[in-house]
């Protein structure tokens, strides 16, 4: 794999804004989510393996305190946070390395450029195979992760919209056509307001 301690951002040449259009549908800040998830199972199947089929219970029930934000989670799952930080440093760095990651996108450009540096160099070094994994994935990336930086747009919404219409998609089944979908599309997601018969405007 194709690794590389440090990024230098400053000399980087300016895209246009097309170009930064086309990168932002590569832009995925849930791959450190993904990579948290593939070493929380990873722990809990090296439990299960050794039979200790309790402590494995218990690593697997903290996924959604894992996958949550911090500023979301309640005191149960604070608390089985403060549990995987006492019994497994190594998927509590994890966890770590996921959050940190998260806050690149919430802080102004200079302050999340410097801190997003300062992360590829600890995924790096982490010696977390998917996290190594992940920093290689941006560093591939990172004109796109610059660009969704500095603009604060990314393909969030449109991702919104497509999951709505994969949900009228199943509401539509057996219809005969495609016209009642793309009618129903309209309606749910679209300024499309036909007035009712008998109804004023």
């Amino acid at each position: 794999m194709r690794c590389k301690s440090h990024v230098r951002f400053g000399g980087r040449a300016r895209e246009t804004g097309e170009q930064k259009c086309s990168y932002r549908a590569l832009v995925r800040p849930y791959w450190a989510t993904e990579a948290l998830d593939e070493i929380r199972r990873e722990v809990w199947n090296t439990a299960r393996r050794a039979g200790d089929d309790a402590h494995a219970r218990s690593l697997k029930r903290t996924r959604w305190a894992l996958w949550k934000n911090a500023d979301d989670l309640s005191q149960r799952q604070l608390g089985k946070l403060a549990w995987v930080q006492r019994v497994n440093s190594r998927l509590y760095r994890a966890y770590l390395l996921k959050e940190h990651l998260r806050l690149v996108f919430q802080l102004p450009i200079v302050d999340a450029l410097e801190l997003l540096e300062q992360w590829l160099r600890w995924a790096f070094k982490c010696r977390l195979q998917p996290f190594v994994a992940v920093a290689d994935r941006i560093v591939r990336h990172i004109d796109a992760l610059i660009a969704t930086l500095e603009d604060g747009l990314s393909n969030a919404l449109v991702e919104a919209v497509n999951t709505r219409i994969r949900l009228i998609t199943r509401r539509a089944y057996g219809f005969h056509s495609a016209q009642p979908l793309i009618a129903l599309a309209l309606l749910s997601c679209g300024d499309h307001r036909p007035s009712l018969p008998g109804r004023a405007r």
